[in-house]
């Protein structure tokens, strides 16, 4: 349907294309409550593979580069197996040598704060910890 709205004295033809769809979708938000990236599961993957990949593991500064790559691969097939319907997801994986000190992580990006979203989890051994995060966001 098309109405005629008018601004600064000119009119403009405005088609109204949300006319007939769920109310999430008819109120500009395409994905909320349908695929929405779900944080709770996300992040147990994401705390499965590190459990997986780094129990009995040492830190090595040879290997380092190579874990985390492999954990960071693992972990993003494992979120696109829950099958979230258009959502690129990026990994972000660190190791670092556990020496009792304190570590402070962020990360920015700009966002959808209505359908992207993000999981995170933190393992820590004797010999190293590990910070990974996964980041879905949606694919217009």
């Amino acid at each position: 349907m098309v109405e005629d709205v008018v601004r600064s004295g000119a009119r403009y033809p405005q088609v109204n294309l949300t006319q007939g769809l769920p109310g999430s979708v008819a109120r500009g938000r395409m994905c909320v409550g349908l695929w929405r990236f779900k944080t709770a599961i996300v992040k147990a993957k994401i705390n499965s593979v590190l459990k997986e990949e780094l129990s009995n593991k040492l830190y090595n500064p040879e290997e380092v580069p190579l874990m985390t790559r492999n954990i960071a691969e693992a972990i993003k097939t494992q979120v696109k197996e829950c099958a979230f319907e258009r959502y690129k997801v990026v990994v972000q994986v660190v190791i670092g040598e556990q020496r009792g000190e304190g570590v402070k992580m962020a990360a920015r990006c700009f966002w959808d704060a209505d359908t992207d979203n993000f999981a995170q989890d933190v393992y820590m051994n004797e010999s190293l910890f590990c910070v990974a995060a996964a980041f879905g966001c949606y694919y217009y």
